[in-house]
């Protein structure tokens, strides 16, 4: 009975992984007819659901008005054209792969677009602006859609963070802080700002923006290595090297571009974005004292979730000192008129920097005799008396001999004297 209760556990194991993996990857067949099963990169895995459990997507997101999800026909050549209408420098080319990851947005993945849609109104500009600064290609800006769903706490298995999944490592390398409080790889705005330099610093060196994409997902190395077994230079592109990347990286380039098509146009697919309620206007100041969330809530009129939203870089809910804090823009003015009375509540939260010895006469504390030193001092004295006691007897004994000697000695000789 124990053995084919294991065996049939084993099985339904290996059927939900078989399960998982099945949704994880996407077949495609090329003309000769052979299959191959691609990876999808981790945003795309995530389900609409998986979104919404994030507490500030359950408070700021709600489903639009026109809620009705059609599905509308395409064929390649309408796709042909709405990616060449796509106003980009980056190559967007529609082939077998960049089609079957298309339909995966538009079809299976219709509600996570619709969420994602809702958080991007939001994030977007950020995105932009950090781009623009590094002169860069705008539709860089739906990197973080395949990567993170546009999640700003997102985490993959790899142990990639933020909206842009930044390895600890190569965030440190682009200015990102991360300690106990503080984990800029989930700052929107300063994570954009290392992604864009990151960008920058990957085309310079391939020269090409599928390379620089692919290499943004599997690193520099892996990028070079694949030229390098082909024997090309700077004139390769993506899709000359593509066989050569590692399996997770040959669908992220194809992934890439179907994001982009997707968040251009949604639209023609019946995808209604959800409503974000997300502040229009934000502005930020520096706190001078080391401060908690639920305190500065209690001032200025906004919700802990609210401030975790505008704030996901804080990992405890608490502001160090020197640090910036986003607010709506209509909070700010009552942080400033109650700056003194947030910090002074905040007394219970704070760590000190200098610790006191309490000053007293140092006092000789004589302890009580525990039981157990009792009956070891008994046992102590009981042999003490016995070794003396003994001690006597040999001594007395002693003496009695000496004596008796002595008796015997003075009678012989009065016998030779006779």
């Amino acid at each position: 009975m124990n053995k084919k209760w294991y065996i049939m556990m084993a099985f339904a194991a290996t059927m939900t992984c078989n399960n998982a993996w099945a949704q994880n990857v996407i077949t495609v067949e090329d003309e000769d007819g052979e299959t191959e099963e691609i990876e999808m990169p981790e945003g795309m895995t995530v389900e609409a659901d998986s979104i919404l459990q994030d507490f500030d997507n359950r408070t700021r997101l709600a489903q639009g008005d026109n809620a009705m999800i059609k599905d509308l026909p395409y064929d390649d050549d309408i796709l042909v054209d709405r990616l060449a209408h796509i106003p980009t420098t980056i190559e967007m080319p529609l082939n077998n792969i960049t089609r079957k990851f298309i339909d995966q947005y538009c079809n299976r993945m219709k509600n996570s677009v619709s969420v994602m849609l809702g958080s991007a109104n939001f994030y977007m500009p950020f995105f932009e602006e950090a781009l623009e600064k590094y002169g860069l290609p705008l539709e860089l800006k739906y990197l973080p859609v395949i990567e993170s769903a546009l999640r700003p706490t997102a985490q993959s298995h790899a142990g990639a963070v933020g909206l842009w999944q930044f390895m600890l490592a190569t965030g440190k390398n682009y200015g990102l802080e991360v300690n106990t409080l503080v984990d800029e790889r989930r700052d929107p705005i300063k994570a954009s700002y290392a992604a864009a330099h990151y960008l920058s610093d990957l085309y310079e060196r391939f020269g090409d923006w599928g390379l620089a994409i692919a290499a943004y997902n599997c690193g520099e190395n892996a990028v070079s290595k694949a030229l390098l077994r082909i024997g090309a230079g700077r004139e390769a592109d993506y899709w000359t090297v593509y066989n050569q990347l590692p399996r997770e990286t040959r669908g992220y380039v194809p992934a890439f571009i179907a994001a982009t098509y997707v968040m251009n146009y949604y639209c023609d697919h019946g995808i209604t974005p959800m409503e974000a309620s997300l502040p229009n206007e934000t502005d930020t100041v520096i706190v001078t004292k080391e401060v908690g969330f639920e305190h500065i809530a209690a001032k200025c009129g906004v919700t802990v979730e609210e401030l975790r939203t505008l704030n996901p870089q804080y990992r405890r809910d608490i502001i160090p000192v020197d640090y910036a804090l986003r607010l709506p823009t209509h909070a700010i003015e009552a942080f400033i008129l109650n700056e003194d009375s947030i910090y002074a509540s905040n007394t219970g939260m704070r760590r000190r920097v200098i610790a006191d010895i309490y000053d007293q006469p140092a006092t000789t504390t004589v302890k009580k005799a525990t039981t157990k030193s009792r009956t070891t001092a008994k046992r102590s004295s009981r042999k003490s008396r016995v070794k003396a006691s003994s001690s006597r007897r040999r001594s007395s004994v002693s003496r009695k001999s000496s004596s008796r000697k002595s008796s015997a000695k003075r009678k012989s000789s009065r016998r030779r004297r006779r």
